[in-house]
């Protein structure tokens, strides 16, 4: 007779057993298999894997003139499993120059995985980056006194020129979050974290080596691991041409002292950003070395915003050069024609609603309209447009079409440019105007965003692609401020033309509008050069002093430059934005200024507008 009981007993008891044996595989695979804690362990006690770095893209101005190249730096490395409990601390902080709780702050930081997420104690780990010559000196001749340290060469940026600064960006420590991101960085790798140096980062790091090293039982260094058979040479980063060029950037920063605002240039055929100024700066060359932290908590400290790229991030009210897109918009739409005329008493004035402007003839055209930079005129125009229920069937659908006008021209959404934190700016539409008065809105409710007030906000650079794109009478090409990669092509974002919604024959009278102003309307002061110059004055509303505003380019036929300024609290758009922009043209036209362009240079560069705190 079967003993169940017994039987029962022995599958439990062999289960248990077999379950106990199955837990040890399981950990058995995970510790030597899944987890590489003891290869690490036996591989540094064999090898010293040395990360070679490669050399970081050079940058060039357009003409090839140098900006921003490289400089040998030596960061000390730690290995902790290599410490030794007898190092001589002190000794060790009196050779590299750093205080006992230094030393233990920096070690700390090392081992703390939330700070430092790739730490591995059988890995070198950054202890101190860019000591000088001198200390890296010092410290080499007394190393063997410091098992587990180690020095890594490496390169450092350094800039040729002042200039630039914004569109160049500048290079640190990577963050956890870009270690977390790309598995390429590791703790004490360096990054762009700005401008150009940011956008190209793949392209200009170039990509690591290895030098494999073997090591005898006492850990000292017998040579390379099979004659190198196995080591990785690093391969140098891309060289960078940008499309600036350095002696119009350096104009336009000289004219923007004392001035908060941006400046903005462009080839028209190309898209290339000729110059990018935003007002105030600072030198490039602060944040390079062991200062640079300190450097940037000041700068990010200070009330003016030093750091803010205006020029992409900057969203303000384009005033008066928007006037531009309202008559190709109009024109091409049938709302106008070349002859249409509309009166300005002292500015629009309709059904208990007045939008001054300034005195001039009355009623007037297109193309004097833009010579005057008439309020009125534009105001009537959107009221037709808004209003033409034939046409349109409701205001919604007539503010939707001029919003794809809008959109058609570069505006309500990021241009693109290579550089990061550009902004979009603002367009509104129908459903914008729908949430804001409940439904119940028209023409007149939104008049002020003809003459490129109220809602509509508008980046420097995209001011600055309207004057491209009036150049090229219909199209722009993505603005960009890198002209070549080396070895790549260019993406065809930045070669492809975009086309807007406006008519061919809407630009040509706008362009005589512009260059009539040129002649002996607002701008009239670009009269004095030698070339065709074409622009539009802008006089920005604001709670404090106006802004002053130019959009133009240069000359009127197969046209080479495109400009925007922007100048806040500067007043009237011909009081700076006028002058400024047309020494760039000559500037970029001539390759030097006149004497009398350079004494006018002089006078505006010394002029200081006086902020106040609101006016940020």
């Amino acid at each position: 007779m079967i003993d169940y009981e017994y039987e029962n007993r022995r599958y439990v008891i062999g289960g248990v057993a077999i379950l106990i044996v199955v837990v040890y595989i399981i950990r058995l695979f995970a510790l030597q298999v899944m987890s590489d804690d003891y290869k690490k362990n036996a591989d540094s006690n064999a090898f010293l894997k040395k990360i070679e770095y490669p050399s970081r893209g050079i940058i060039t101005d357009r003409k090839g003139r140098l900006m921003v190249f490289n400089q040998p730096a030596y960061d000390i490395m730690v290995v902790m499993n290599e410490i030794k409990d007898h190092l001589d601390t002190l000794d060790f902080c009196h050779t590299i120059g750093i205080s006992r709780e230094e030393f233990d702050q920096r070690m700390a930081t090392i081992k703390d995985r939330s700070k430092n997420p790739g730490y591995s104690r059988f890995t070198q780990q950054m202890f101190m980056g860019q000591i000088s010559d001198t200390d890296f000196s010092i410290f080499q001749e007394k190393m063997y006194r410091f098992p587990g340290f180690y020095v890594q060469r490496r390169s450092v940026r350094q800039y040729q020129y002042p200039y630039a600064a914004h569109v160049l960006g500048d290079v640190a420590e990577v963050s956890p979050a870009d270690i977390e991101e790309d598995a390429y960085y590791q703790p004490g790798d360096y990054i762009g974290k700005l401008g150009v140096e940011r956008f190209y980062e793949k392209q200009l790091r170039g990509e690591k080596g290895v030098q494999i090293l073997l090591r005898d039982a006492h850990g000292r260094i017998q040579g390379s691991y099979r004659n190198g058979e196995l080591d990785r040479r690093p391969v140098p980063g891309k060289n960078l041409t940008l499309a600036i060029d350095v002696d119009l950037q350096a104009l336009g920063e000289r004219l923007m002292e004392g001035k908060i605002g941006s400046i903005v240039a462009i080839e028209p055929q190309t898209g290339e950003v000729l110059c990018m100024v935003s007002s105030p700066s600072y030198d490039p060359r602060l944040m390079v070395g062991r200062h640079r932290s300190v450097n940037h908590r000041l700068l990010s400290q200070n009330a003016w915003k030093p750091l803010l790229n205006r020029s992409i991030m900057g969203q303000y009210p384009p005033g008066s050069t928007f006037k531009t897109s309202q008559g190709l918009t109009f024109m091409s739409e049938g709302i106008i024609t070349p002859q249409t005329t509309y009166p300005c008493y002292h500015g629009f004035v309709f059904k208990g609603l007045r939008v001054g402007c300034h005195g001039h003839a009355s009623p007037l055209s297109l193309v004097p309209a833009l010579s005057t930079s008439c309020n009125g005129y534009f105001c009537w125009g959107l009221y037709y447009m808004m209003g033409n229920k034939q046409k349109y069937g409701s205001v919604q659908n007539a503010m939707n079409k001029w919003r794809d006008y809008m959109v058609s021209m570069g505006f309500g959404y990021r241009l693109g440019i290579d550089l990061p934190g550009e902004k979009r700016g603002l367009i509104p539409n129908a459903q914008f105007y729908d949430r804001a008065y409940k439904g119940s809105w028209s023409g007149l409710t939104v008049i002020s965003i003809s003459i490129g007030q109220g809602e509509v906000n508008l980046t420097p650079l995209q001011i600055a692609n309207l004057g491209a794109t009036i150049a090229n009478r219909g199209y722009y090409i993505t603005p960009h401020v890198v002209k070549k990669v080396q070895g790549e092509k260019m993406d065809t974002a930045y070669t492809k033309r975009n086309y807007t919604m406006a008519t061919r024959e809407a630009y040509d009278y706008v362009v005589q509008g512009m260059r009539a102003s040129a002649l002996g309307g607002t701008c009239h002061e670009l009269s004095r050069y030698d070339f065709a110059a074409c622009g539009k004055t802008g006089t920005a509303q604001n709670r404090g002093h106006d802004h002053s505003v130019f959009m133009g380019f240069a000359p009127m036929d197969n046209p080479k430059i495109a400009v925007a300024v922007y100048v806040e609290n500067g007043g009237w758009g011909a009081t700076y934005g006028v002058p400024i922009g047309g020494l760039l043209m000559e500037q970029y036209i001539h390759g030097k200024l006149s004497e009398a362009s350079e004494a006018k240079a002089t006078t505006i560069q010394n002029k200081r507008i006086a902020y106040g705190t609101g006016d940020r």
